[in-house]
């Protein structure tokens, strides 16, 4: 407790390097993760409490209680105790076999090794032993340990690498950089155990992209922000070692901070079962009144006549305590309106549903051997009443890998295969990819299937030769030779690994670079290039232009980028060529494409040296230099010759387009959070078809400020709604159904599609508490809704912000990490193992391979899991009240004195023996329609959203249909047994004869119940009903024996009562009648319903049977294409000042330095680079103007 206390106070951070002392007063959290809930001492009381917050639970431990009391109670106490108790165990178990899991999860991380400097030297220590301010070791491909600033590392200058995809899904390499006076520390063990350096920075807090503090060492103070810090989820690459001092461990690093905490989840029905169970107790306690009331008038109006022989009890002294009394027994008696069973049962059919999606083959993803997983059973009705759907981008939609697909060069288009008559053929498995084994360092992973463009380079056409030439030297790629037949590239775009990959596939093989130089493989012979300049890359020129002089001493620039950038920096004598390139971009874009213009420019040499001295006066220039140097750049990429174009396919999941566009046409929304940048996640959207040119309007909200953001909701405001939103200002927010009828006024007012795409900066003022629910009037306005470059926390907070206000159930499912927060925010929460790790997976409460699955999961299991448990509950409540409500009629006839109707064991029996079977093997297979026409009628999915199949007036519904036929099934036998005879001429009209005639009509007529509700008849569902038929005739005669009245006399008085009973024709036409009149008016209501008001599940399932015995026909769906005149940014991933990083030498060792002629050196020597990429990797890139997206 003092540690949380110090925690929650904590304004500042003091941690001292080597000095544990020191660090130990302020009790920071050690290394040690905890995502379990309970401990062995905390399990039972914790999880016993959550359990009686079911408020069933609490009231059968009522109930309990009072048949503890031998003057009230008319059941034994074992009835009850003995389901409760099994209801209990099962879930407790359930719960601690899943917090099992995560305890071993977090004791498989916390036990990592990591190598720390305790005295002078390196020691092996545990994770969860590591504390702030440790010196730790970090080597290649290893995992940072917590929150560490980089003290030195195997790099030149400090340098290092990682990759952050657990924290925001980017898998593009990031640059770290420690100070110089610590980079000289090297790894020099004496050294850094002498260091002792005091670091003052911000408390623990889940901002990602920020970092403030200040390191004080030697009398110095040196400031630190996010580029010194290395943060636990990163992945350390392309680095040999570092060493770095731990700021933040455990539960304080920003990973955790945004993880959230694991919340106890129930579902909508859980829920409103609560509320129901309070009001039937409300309804049990009118009807104890009622009894009660009666008892004390009849006591003194009529049983003081018998008194005489029917004493009261010793503690009775009046008619009104008697009352009293009757009240409590009464209670016991009709408290099987809610009998515990249908606790058991629930839980029984959401085990077999969680089985159903285990076992699902269809959900298998054979690659990987990965099945689909149901982590948590307690949730999967509420999978059939998703409104909301919160994907992340990388790795759930896509598959994070980039490949070449196609090109246009010189006019002419490659990547398409046709056949001997010129017409296009789709590529498949079967198609015989391009034979690249002349090129003994060709990436084998890489397949090209049109094998014109091998051709071509073997004829050694020039246009072809100069595109790969270009691709092979326009970059900012690594790379490292393992050994002769090895070569690995270190890129920190995907976009530019897959162009450089494709370029190497083709003979032109980038093998290596110095400040100065770049050595290529063309065709086998080695030519070595001199790197004169690199125009970087950023988001205003979206271009990036190399300069280089060829072996002959020719000057080249090579300029690769967004088309319509390019197009209008082409020579005139470009123009042909440009249309026809153009038609192919219209192509690519159409597939989803991302594409890129490639272009380049000879340049004499004395035009060079004049541009040359023109941008070094503007890199040395005080004033506008960043307007100078763009000015520079933009002179010299000017009258450039077009080369061609490339199609860069950011591979979707399969079936991801098909999946999504039936979850939209099941009026599920679909959100996308992504950490990627702008133009990925709306390059994806358009890939997904979620966003398409056929849309009104794309609303950019980029703002930095709150002014900014509310002026561009405002604008998206009344573009969307126009003039007639003022109509309905300030009514959106209402309960559920009066919400859904005004949203679809609100649609009715909207005359087209909209998108917003909303950056992670300006998200942050939109979900502020004054214009929270603005956003979301927009964002639920608009067809699809992008975010991106946001953090872990507000992926959450998006997910609790439509929960709050929209009352709507949530999805959310990604694969990493930074998922995790908003996969337990959400109602459900789903995790695809993927390229990311399984951290997802673990968080999750579902889990499958592949995103297409979802579409299964939600419109077969998740829609048959709500309709078979509405179906189960309103029958449970129609035959429990139904069998309980007979005691009330029948206490206005027994001097309400709490006798029952039926004889204690049937009371027992009834819904464990007589009827759980049937009711379960409904629960568990009924089916409206079939698999396939549930995923082809995406509409049969709005009534779990809507809420149609089980809510308050439904429940209204079987109670009263209950309560007639508990009236049918008393009044009936009454009155046909009052003042008869039997066929033998005796009286029949005795308690017992009674008793067993009213519970014989019972089960027959919950049986045929039954069988009307049953849509589905399996041999499981047949052998049920009628073996639980045949058990209670059974069970019956055997009670009603001689035998076991011998064994047990005084437990089973009704001996020989069912073989004299049955034998009558009165009373079998007694439960003939009965069981007609209960059941004839369901019938004929449910004839008329379906023929005159038929539902949507009822006109699938006619033609379902109208074509069975046909051949279902299969859906394919058409693949749509569209002609965009949008454009792929170039480089989607990739991040300014890397030029200027490889020009300055600063990333590379030089084991041989060169001379040379120092231009390169001499332009850039004015610059910081470092302080430049520090400032521009905050940024976000904005490619799309935020007025007119459809118009680039």
């Amino acid at each position: 407790m003092i540690c949380n206390k110090t925690k929650m106070l904590e304004e500042e951070r003091r941690v001292k390097a080597n000095d544990r002392d020191y660090n130990e007063k302020f009790n920071y959290a050690n290394n040690g993760i905890k995502t379990s809930k309970y401990n062995v001492i905390t399990f039972l009381p914790i999880n016993l409490f959550e359990q009686f917050q079911r408020v069933a639970n609490a009231y059968f431990l009522f109930l309990l209680i009072l048949q503890l009391i031998p003057e009230i109670s008319s059941l034994s106490w074992f009835t009850t105790i003995v389901p409760l108790v099994l209801v209990l165990t099962i879930t407790a178990v359930k719960d601690a076999t899943d917090d099992y899991f995560r305890h071993k999860t977090d004791n498989q991380v916390n036990n990592r090794q990591s190598q720390v400097l305790l005295g002078d030297r390196l020691q092996n220590e545990k994770w969860m032993n590591v504390r702030a301010g440790d010196i730790i070791r970090l080597e290649n491909n290893q995992f940072v340990v917590a929150d560490m600033l980089l003290l030195s590392s195997s790099e030149p200058h400090g340098l290092c690498y990682v990759e952050t995809a657990e924290l925001d899904g980017e898998t593009n390499l990031k640059v770290r950089q420690a100070l110089p006076v610590t980079a000289d520390l090297g790894e020099a063990i004496s050294r850094l155990a002498e260091f002792d350096g005091e670091v003052l920075c911000e408390p623990p807090n889940n901002k990602l992209d920020k970092f403030n503090g200040t390191l004080l060492w030697k009398d110095c103070k040196y400031s630190l922000n996010n580029s010194k810090m290395l943060l636990r989820g990163c992945v350390l690459r392309n680095t040999e070692w570092c060493f770095g001092m731990v700021i933040f461990a455990g539960p304080d690093t920003k990973l955790m901070q945004n993880s959230g905490k694991t919340k106890f989840k129930r579902t909508s029905i859980d829920r409103l079962m609560n509320t129901l169970v309070l009001w039937i107790f409300g309804f049990l306690v009118c009807m104890g009144i009622i009894l009660a009331v009666g008892n004390s008038i009849w006591e003194h109006h009529v049983g003081s006549r018998f008194r005489v022989y029917l004493h009261w009890d010793e503690l009775v002294d009046s008619a009104v305590f008697s009352g009293f009394l009757t009240f409590w027994s009464y209670i016991i008696i009709l408290n099987t309106v809610v009998p515990i069973s249908l606790y058991v049962s629930v839980e029984v059919i959401r085990l077999g549903h969680s089985y159903f999606i285990n076992w699902d083959r269809k959900m298998f993803y054979s690659k990987k051997g990965t099945p689909a997983e149901a982590r948590t059973t307690t949730l999967n009705e509420e999978l059939g009443q998703i409104e909301y759907i919160f994907s992340d981008k990388t790795g759930t939609l896509t598959q994070n890998i980039m490949t070449f697909n196609k090109c246009s060069i010189d006019g002419k288009l490659y990547g398409e295969v046709r056949d001997e008559l010129g017409r296009k053929v789709e590529i498949n498995e079967k198609t015989a990819p391009v034979d690249f084994s002349f090129n003994p360092l060709a990436d084998s992973k890489f397949h090209f299937y049109d094998h014109s463009l091998i051709e071509a380079i073997k004829l050694e056409e020039t246009h072809v030769q100069e595109f790969f030439r270009l691709l092979s030297l326009c970059h900012t790629v690594m790379s490292e030779e393992k050994n002769a037949e090895e070569l690995v590239y270190q890129v920190q775009s995907p976009d530019e690994g897959a162009l450089v990959t494709a370029a190497r596939n083709f003979g032109f093989i980038f093998k290596s670079r110095t400040p100065e130089t770049i050595t290529v493989q063309e065709m086998g012979k080695i030519v070595i290039y001199q790197l004169l300049a690199i125009l970087d890359f950023n988001n205003v020129r979206k271009r990036m232009s190399v300069i280089v002089r060829n072996p002959e001493g020719q000057i080249k620039l090579y300029c690769k980028g967004a088309d319509t950038i390019l197009y209008e920096r082409l020579h005139v004598s470009s123009e042909e060529l440009m249309y026809m390139t153009s038609e192919h971009l219209n192509e690519f874009a159409g597939e989803g494409l991302r594409t890129l213009a490639l272009a380049y420019k000879d340049l004499t040499e004395d035009y060079f040296r004049r541009w040359l001295k023109i941008h070094h006066e503007a890199s040395i220039a005080l004033d506008n230099r960043e307007e100078r140097l763009a000015a520079a750049y933009e002179q010299i990429e000017s009258d450039m010759t077009l080369l061609g174009a490339t199609a860069i396919e950011d591979k979707l999941q399969e079936g991801v387009t098909e999946t999504i566009t039936s979850l939209l046409m099941a009026n599920i929304k679909l959100w996308i959070l992504t950490g990627d940048k702008q133009e990925t996640a709306m390059n994806i959207g358009y890939s997904c078809h979620m966003l398409t040119d056929d849309m009104n309007d794309i609303f950019i909200v980029s703002g930095r400020t709150v002014t900014e953001v509310r002026e561009e909701l405002r604008r998206a405001k009344e573009a969307t709604f126009g003039q007639s939103r003022n109509l309905f200002n300030g009514h959106q927010f209402s309960e559920k159904n009066g919400e859904a009828k005004l949203e679809s006024v609100y649609e009715e007012t909207i005359t087209g599609e909209y998108a917003i795409v909303i950056n992670g900066h300006s998200l942050a003022h939109a979900l502020e508490a004054d214009m929270e629910k603005e956003f979301l009037e927009i964002a639920c306005m608009c067809k699809t809704v992008i975010c991106c470059r946001v953090t872990p926390l507000q992926k959450a907070q998006v997910v609790e912000l439509v929960k709050k206000y929209k009352k709507a159930v949530t999805l959310a499912i990604g694969d990493g990490a930074n998922d995790i927060s908003m996969i337990k925010s959400a109602h459900i929460g789903v995790g695809i193992s993927g390229q990311e790790g399984m951290q997802a997976v673990l968080a999750s409460d579902y889990s499958f391979a592949q995103f297409r699955y979802l579409q299964r999961l939600l419109l077969v299991h998740g829609r048959w899991s709500y309709f078979r448990m509405c179906k189960f509950l309103c029958y449970f409540f129609y035959k429990n009240f139904a069998f309980t409500l007979v005691h009330f009629w029948f206490g206005f006839f027994c001097g309400f004195s709490a006798q029952t109707v039926y004889d204690q064991w049937f009371i027992t029996l009834f819904n464990i023996v007589y009827t759980s079977l049937p009711v379960l093997a409904m629960g568990l297979f009924d089916q409206d329609v079939n698999e396939q026409n549930c995923m082809d009628y995406t509409k049969l999915y709005e009534p779990g959203q809507l809420n149609l199949l089980f809510n308050k007036r439904r429940f209204f519904i079987c109670v009263l249909h209950g309560i007639y036929t508990s009236f049918a099934l008393f009044f009936i036998p009454f009155g046909a047994f009052f003042n008869t005879a039997g066929e033998d001429g005796k009286h029949i009209s005795d308690y017992q004869s009674f008793a067993v005639t009213v519970a014989t009509s019972l089960v027959i007529v919950v049986s045929v119940q039954i069988g009307l509700d049953t849509s589905y008849w399996t041999a499981i569902n047949h052998f049920f009903i009628w073996g639980s038929l045949a058990v209670y005739f059974s069970i019956l005669f055997a009670m009603h024996g001689d035998g076991i009245f011998d064994i047990f006399p005084s437990h089973f008085p009704f001996v020989g009562n069912a073989r004299n009973s049955l034998s009558q024709k009165s009373v079998w036409l007694v439960i003939f009648l009965t069981t007609v009149i209960c059941v004839m008016p369901v019938l004929t209501y449910r004839f008329l319903k379906v023929d005159l008001r038929p539902t949507l599940s009822d006109k699938v399932r006619y033609l379902q049977q109208a074509k069975k015995k046909r051949k279902p026909l299969a859906n394919h769906m058409r693949r749509v294409h569209r002609t965009s005149s949008r454009r792929s940014g170039y480089a989607f991933a990739h991040q300014e000042g890397y030029g200027e990083l490889i020009t300055s030498g600063k990333n590379m060792r030089l084991n041989d330095p060169q001379s040379s002629s120092g231009l390169a050196r001499t332009m850039l020597s004015s610059t910081s680079w470092i302080e430049n990429l520090r400032k521009k990797t905050a940024e976000n890139f904005n490619s799309f103007s935020s007025d007119k997206i459809s118009k680039l």
